[in-house]
């Protein structure tokens, strides 16, 4: 059993001035859906989520356009499965349907001791520290990756 699993936030803007502008419907519809596929995905350990059952009411970077999204997983590879193989695939390949292109590091990982939740100001921390400095194995992204930390 490996003594670290692996954090991400992702932020993305929508082209909505809000999660309820008509333009997000279908991909507000779906939520729920994507939420519990990764729930039920091998390898997921936790989210952030809000009284909503997600995380669409929390607003970190004090922008109503910009949603976050923090999970952990036990490795990078069960988060790619879930990412790339299970049908939250069919959701980025349409995401410039609801989001507007964000011209900066929008997606941050990186490892932590098993059973730690990060915060979610933990995790904006993590993305600003990629946005400034690129990625070391301190915060990575999915084009660069770092592996897990070994112990000796």
């Amino acid at each position: 059993m490996s003594q670290y699993h692996l954090a991400e936030i992702n932020i993305a803007k929508m082209k909505g001035v809000d999660i309820n502008d008509p333009i997000m419907k279908e991909f507000v519809d779906n939520l729920d859906l994507v939420n519990t596929l990764a729930e039920k995905s091998e390898g997921f350990v936790w989210r952030l989520k809000d009284d909503s059952y997600n995380a669409t009411n929390l607003n970190p970077y004090n922008d109503e356009q910009i949603i976050v999204n923090v999970s952990v997983w036990e490795n990078i590879e069960t988060l790619e499965h879930y990412m790339y193989k299970t049908f939250h695939s069919e959701f980025l390949k349409r995401r410039k349907e609801w989001f507007l292109k964000f011209g900066k590091a929008h997606t941050a990982m990186w490892w932590i001791p098993r059973g730690h939740i990060p915060t979610l100001e933990e995790a904006v921390e993590k993305l600003d520290y990629l946005q400034q400095n690129g990625a070391s194995e301190l915060v990575f992204d999915l084009r660069t990756k770092f592996p897990m930390p070994v112990i000796a």
